[in-house]
């Protein structure tokens, strides 16, 4: 099992997740002999887990049945423990788009968090690319390098504990994109720039407040990036339903009608949507730019 390849037999030290219904998800560490608890009985791993192919429906000890899911970068932005605030998959898809990511792209993020983001963007740059990943907190760092080998990424990432508005990213000129998200990123587009390669690339910013996006906007122009555009993604869903409206009777006189013609039907069906009366609120400001050759 990893992240970046799809496996079909669930093997002991998987990483899988378990859909319980209800878009209720969590995930688990597979291990020969041990039982996962669940509102539908027990799961056991070496009788229900070992040896299915990923997607199985699983019953448990009470009668109640769950679906086990490979892991997917997706799947993990819903279910990780939170160490941090997340990026989530709306923002995600929107960054690693515009940041032009593709495989063997080299990627500088700043900071790891919870990896939300650090596993699209690992899948994405796969087989070839790499991330190099900094976290200013130590814990957060070591526990971020620790779920990367157990979820069999780490040979495409390096994840390093310092302080990128002073240290910056451990490397130079390697980089095809850069991403922000730390309280002050104007202090490190300087560092970003350097990480960057020669020929140029792609940085983003991520800032809740748009005070931070000023400064950082400020700063990417002091340093001579160009094309600098700040978005703001919501989604919003539309609520398609089936309508009936009666047709209109012109009169017997109505050139409209014709004597032989069949009669009308009473009404038509259609298809219309309404918008939500809610919009989900403000999650950041997304803040991109283009490094040119040098």
């Amino acid at each position: 099992m990893s992240f970046v390849d799809y496996s079909d037999v669930i093997q002991d030290g998987d990483v899988a997740v378990v859909y319980l219904g209800h878009d209720s998800m969590t995930h688990i560490k597979v291990r020969h002999g041990a039982q996962t608890q669940t509102r539908y009985g027990a799961i056991r791993h070496s009788a229900d887990l070992i040896g299915q192919r990923y997607g199985s429906k699983v019953t448990c000890t009470k009668g109640g049945w769950v679906y086990v899911l490979h892991p997917t970068p997706e799947l993990w932005t819903v279910t990780l423990p939170h160490r941090t605030q997340i990026l989530y998959t709306t923002d995600i898809a929107a960054i690693t788009m515009l940041l032009e990511l593709k495989p063997g792209s080299v990627v500088c993020e700043s900071g790891t968090g919870s990896g939300s983001l650090s596993h699209a963007i690992l899948r994405t740059v796969a087989p070839t690319g790499h991330l190099h990943t900094v976290e200013f907190h130590q814990q957060r760092a070591e526990t971020a390098a620790e779920e990367f080998r157990e979820h069999r990424v780490d040979h495409l990432v390096t994840v390093r504990n310092q302080d990128v508005c002073k240290e910056g990213f451990g490397v130079t000129g390697v980089a095809d994109a850069v991403f922000l998200d730390i309280p002050s990123p104007w202090e490190a587009v300087g560092h970003a720039k350097a990480a960057m390669k020669r020929h140029g690339g792609r940085v983003c910013s991520f800032s809740p407040c748009i005070e931070q996006v000023q400064k950082t906007c400020q700063a990417l122009a002091e340093h001579g990036f160009q094309e600098v555009t700040t978005v703001e993604v919501l989604l919003r869903s539309h609520d398609v339903r089936s309508v009936s409206l009666p047709l209109p009777d012109f009169g017997q006189d109505s050139p409209a009608r014709e004597k032989e013609a069949p009669p009308r039907q009473a009404a038509v069906g259609l298809k219309t949507t309404t918008l939500p009366r809610e919009i989900p609120g403000h999650t950041g400001y997304l803040t991109f730019a283009t490094k040119p050759r040098t």
